[in-house]
C-alpha cells in the first residue's frame, strides 16, 4: 500500500506542476521517507553535522532538539520553561538561535545547547535561518526580516508574487542563493529571491498529505531542512509521522 501511496504522490507532484499560474509551480520526488515524533509541534528545522535540529512549540512542549535523521531518536534537548512558546531556529556564527512566538524573546545556546544569551525584538517570531552574513526572520506576514547576530534589523524584504504580498510566511531555509518558505496552512513552499523579495516559484508538496493522513489540522506543512554536502531537501510538518527527503522537479 505505501509503494501504491508513493507512486501516487509521483504523479500528483507532476499533474500539479501543469498549473497556469505565472509564477512557474515546481512538483516534487519523494527520494526516503524517516520516522518523525508526531508529538513534536514543529517550528524550526535545519540539517547540520549528520544530525536534523528541531525547534518544537506549545507551550509547555517547546524545546530545541538534536535528532537522528534515520531513526528520528531525539539524541540532545533542551526545553523552554512552560511560559514560552518556542519558534524558528538557526545556527549562526556558531551559536543555535532559537525565537518564541509572542513573548519578544528568544535564546542563544553553544553547540551543547548551554545557554550562553538572549535577545528580543518586536515582532512576533515565526520562520529563522540564516545566510551567512545576516539571520532571516519571518513573523507570519509578507516581510522578512534580516537581522544581525545582535537581532538588531539590518533591512526588511516584503515577499509579492505576481506583485501580490504572500501573508503567513513561517518556517525558513535558505537554499543556493534562495529562501524556501513554508507558508502556513498551506502545502506550499514559497521560493524567493533575497535581494527582490519576488516569488520565483512554488514547489508544491499537497501529495504528501496522502502519505501523513493526519486528522489533527493543525498538523500542516512546516519545516525545511537542507544538507549541502550531499545537496538533499528535508521536509515535515507539525505532528507528522515523517520527515520526507525529496527532489524538485521543475
Amino acid at each position: 500500500m505505501r509503494a501504491f501511496l508513493l507512486c501516487f504522490v509521483l504523479f500528483w507532484g507532476s499533474a500539479l506542476a501543469q498549473s497556469a499560474e505565472s509564477v512557474p509551480v515546481y512538483s516534487f520526488k519523494v527520494v526516503q521517507s524517516y520516522p518523525h515524533d508526531t508529538s513534536a509541534f514543529t517550528e524550526g528545522l535545519f540539517y547540520f553535522g549528520g544530525y536534523l535540529y528541531e525547534g518544537t512549540g506549545l507551550n509547555g512542549q517547546s524545546e530545541i532538539r538534536k535528532v537522528e535523521l534515520k531513526t528520528g531518536k531525539v539524541v540532545q534537548r533542551h526545553a523552554l520553561p512552560s511560559k514560552y512558546f518556542g519558534e524558528g531556529i538557526a545556527l549562526f556564527q556558531n551559536r543555535f538561535y532559537q525565537m518564541t512566538w509572542q513573548n519578544g524573546e528568544g535564546f542563544i545556546y553553544d553547540l551543547g545547547f548551554k545557554p550562553v544569551g538572549s535577545f528580543t525584538y518586536n515582532t512576533e517570531g515565526w520562520g529563522l535561518t540564516t545566510d551567512g552574513k545576516n539571520l532571516i526572520q519571518s513573523d507570519g506576514s509578507a516581510k522578512l526580516y534580516f537581522r544581525d547576530a545582535k537581532f538588531k534589523v539590518v533591512k526588511t524584504l516584503t515577499v509579492r508574487a505576481d506583485g501580490i504580498p504572500v501573508e503567513k510566511l513561517n518556517e525558513l531555509e535558505y537554499i543556493k542563493g534562495k529562501i524556501y518558505a513554508n507558508v502556513w496552512q498551506t502545502n506550499r513552499i514559497a521560493i524567493i529571491n533575497p535581494s527582490s523579495g519576488k516569488v520565483e516559484a512554488w514547489l508544491d508538496l499537497t501529495g504528501l498529505a496522502l502519505l501523513v493522513q493526519a486528522p489533527d489540522p493543525n498538523a500542516v506543512l512546516n519545516g525545511i531542512a537542507y544538507d549541502a554536502q550531499h545537496d538533499q531537501l528535508f521536509v515535515t510538518g507539525k505532528l507528522w509521522p515523517y520527515v520526507f527527503e525529496i527532489r524538485v522537479q521543475k
